[in-house]
Order: C-alpha cells, then structure tokens, then sequence
C-alpha cells in the first residue's frame, strides 16, 4: 500500500454525526464504548479473535463471512510474523479455524464472498502482483486473471511506456459477471463474464461525471428494480452507480470523504471511510449513523496507524478499510494500521 494512500488529506472537522458513547462490558471485563445513533449502536469489540502467536498481522484490508459464521481477514502480513498467511479464518466465537494464501503477502487486499450453487467461492484482489483470484474456503485456486491486456485502455502508447494496474476489489454481478476496481492503477473497472473472459473497461482516471479517483471498492446493488454497480470513488469523496454495462447513472455525495468499501444487509450499507469512520446508509443511501470519533489531525494519523497492536484509543477508528455485516446484523471493521486492528460491533439497539 502507497504510503500516502492517494494523498491522505486528513482535516480536524468535527464528524457530521456525533457518536452516542454509553458503556458495556466486553469479554476481559473492562468497559467498552457503545457507538451509534438511534437503531443503530454496537458494542465496540477491539482486537476481536484469537490469532495464533505465530501469525502477526500487517495491514487487515478485507473481511467478509461465510454462509457457517466464519469471518475470513485479509491481511498484508507483518514484517516480523513466523507464519506468512494472509487469509486467517474464525468462527464466529473468535476461535482460530486455519490460515492460507502466503503467495499474497505484500499485496492482500479486495475480498469478496459469493455463493453459486451449493459451494461459496472467495474472490481476492492482489494489488502489489497484479492479479485477481476466485479460490475455494480453503484456498484452492479455481482461476486466476492478470493484466488486462485485453482491453484498449490498457494498450501502451509507445514500447517505453505501460499502462499500471493494480487492482484492488470486486464484486459480482447476479448473472456472474465480475467488476475489477483498478483502484491503484489506472482507475478504470474492468468488466469479465463468469468464465472469466474479458467484456468492457469502463470509468478511467478523472474527477468527471462517468470518471474515478480511486475506484477502491465495489458493490452491485439489488434494491431497486434493475442492479446497479456502485463504485467507491474515493478520490473524489462520492459514490459513483453504474448500469451493469458501464454506463454512468449518478453520483453520490455527502455520505463519506475516502469511502473504502461497502456491504449490504437488509437494506441498509455499511461503508468503510479510512478519514477515521464507518458510516451506515439507509434504503435511499441517506446517512443513518456515523460510528467512530470523528477524524485524526495528519500528524496524529500519521503517529497512530504505527502504534503497536492493542494500544489505539477504544471506541475510535483510525484506518477503517474494510467492512462487512454478519447474519446477525453485527459489523466486522478491519483497519489499515501497520499492526492490523479487527473490530466487531455487536448489535445491540
């Protein structure tokens, strides 16, 4: 991950939403903040599952649960970890079940999880090699895509020159289709059918109504009477909607400064902000809660996302990078912090 994560802009403006902070009392017997608004307030649980001493975390990017409860984190691998996986899974309980993926240290990052037929399949994102990957619970490979060659927009002008890409999320259309976010390259989205085989790219660097600044992460929307791709456009602080074939619909501001990733339940849409947040989105994508403090200074972003793990401040978010609901309506958020940070946010409105 680039240092200054696309030129990290971090102000001190007091957050939009106010936290409600009431007290709890987690698993060690200390208290832990209650956050939200209204119907939607969670029991902060930091540093949530039980990892192995042998595994240490380095950036946790992505999460996501199974159909049995497990919670799947996607992690860059600490520099001084014995165990190089990056895929660790949980049950629901926080109790260690395996860990896989060592060829994915340095670049973990996009994940997402999608039933077909009777078997779930894990789609990963590998920014640092370049490659997408759809994988079995337990790692086995099932295909595996690499450079976009295929697409105009990724066709040098000249022998000297390359066009980058370093893709960083995906989501799946109903029909199979798969949406690539080229989120640290060249911000374009990459279009593939179920096969794999390539369709369109779409979207490209620019700050203009059909254009992306980092399109981080990705989320086909079933709510309304047609799907629609909704892309984080975090660069430019919205939400961009799509049509299935590329075409732009709307933009969508106001919800969040650098939204990172989204999750839906029941409606409602879980976005990570790494500007310190995770947001919740009604039915008409109006912002129903804000969780989290409100934002760092730069200097003291800069000097939090390196401390050491278990001495962040409760209650606060730093890097929310990652984000997913369970069955049970609780949210899992994972941080980009130099030790990794996993949160669970049990229900309890």
């Amino acid at each position: 991950m680039q240092v200054t994560r696309r030129s990290f802009l971090v102000t001190a403006a007091a957050a939009a939403y106010a936290p409600v902070f009431l007290r709890a009392t987690d698993k060690a017997g200390s208290k832990a903040p209650i956050l939200g608004q209204g119907e939607h307030q969670y029991e902060a649980i930091h540093d949530w599952g039980e990892l192995p001493r042998t595994i240490k975390y380095g950036n946790t990017h992505g999460v996501c649960e199974d159909s049995q409860g497990n919670i799947y984190i996607h992690h860059t691998v600490h520099a001084t970890s014995d165990n190089l996986d990056t895929m660790v899974v949980f049950d629901q309980k926080g109790k260690f079940v395996r860990s896989w993926g060592r060829q994915f240290k340095g670049g973990a990052h996009g994940l997402t999880i999608r039933k077909e037929g009777s078997e779930e399949f894990l789609y990963l994102c590998d920014f640092q090699h370049g490659i997408v990957t759809k994988r079995t619970l337990k790692g086995e490979e099932v295909f595996t895509l690499g450079y976009p060659a295929e697409s105009e927009a990724y066709k040098p002008k000249d022998r000297a020159s390359a066009v980058v890409y370093r893709p960083t999320n995906v989501a799946i259309a109903p029909n199979g289709d798969i949406y690539v976010g080229d989120g640290y390259g060249s911000s374009f989205i990459n279009q593939y059918n179920q096969k794999a085989e390539f369709i369109r790219s779409f979207g490209g660097l620019g700050n203009g109504d059909d254009q992306i600044d980092c399109p981080h992460g990705l989320w086909v929307d079933t709510r309304g009477e047609a799907p629609l791709l909704v892309v984080t456009d975090r660069g430019n602080s919205r939400l961009q909607r799509f049509t299935l074939d590329g075409k732009h619909v709307d933009s969508i501001l106001g919800t969040s400064k650098m939204p990172c990733y989204l999750h839906e339940r029941n409606g409602d849409v879980v976005v990570a902000d790494l500007l310190s947040k995770v947001m919740i989105l009604d039915r008409k994508n109006n912002v129903a809660a804000s969780l989290g403090e409100g934002e760092y200074s730069k200097q003291e972003w800069n000097t939090v996302r390196n401390q050491a793990p278990g001495t962040f401040v409760s209650g606060r978010f730093v890097c929310p990078h990652g984000a997913c609901f369970d069955h049970a309506g609780n949210i899992f958020v994972v941080e980009w912090v130099e030790s990794g940070r996993v949160t669970k946010l049990r229900s309890v409105a």
